[in-house]
């Protein structure tokens, strides 16, 4: 089973973004994408940021996330 987190983009770096969930911060490769702005909110999955998600639903699995920590 393959899990992809949803974090959001604090800063862009040409094919590369810095992204954080909570106090969570790390780089990411954004090649895949397409027209990301800082405040998005991306998919990544080992490294790499695979699709673009709505705020609200990112939201909603992070907090799943955070009640089985």
């Amino acid at each position: 089973m393959c899990l992809a987190v949803p974090m959001k983009v604090a800063k862009i770096e040409g094919n590369f973004a810095v992204v954080e969930l909570g106090r969570v911060r790390q780089r990411a490769n954004i090649q895949m994408l397409n027209n990301l702005k800082i405040g998005d909110y991306i998919l990544i999955h080992a490294g790499f940021g695979i699709q673009k998600v709505d705020k609200k639903e990112a939201e909603k699995t992070r907090q799943l996330l955070m009640k089985i920590k």
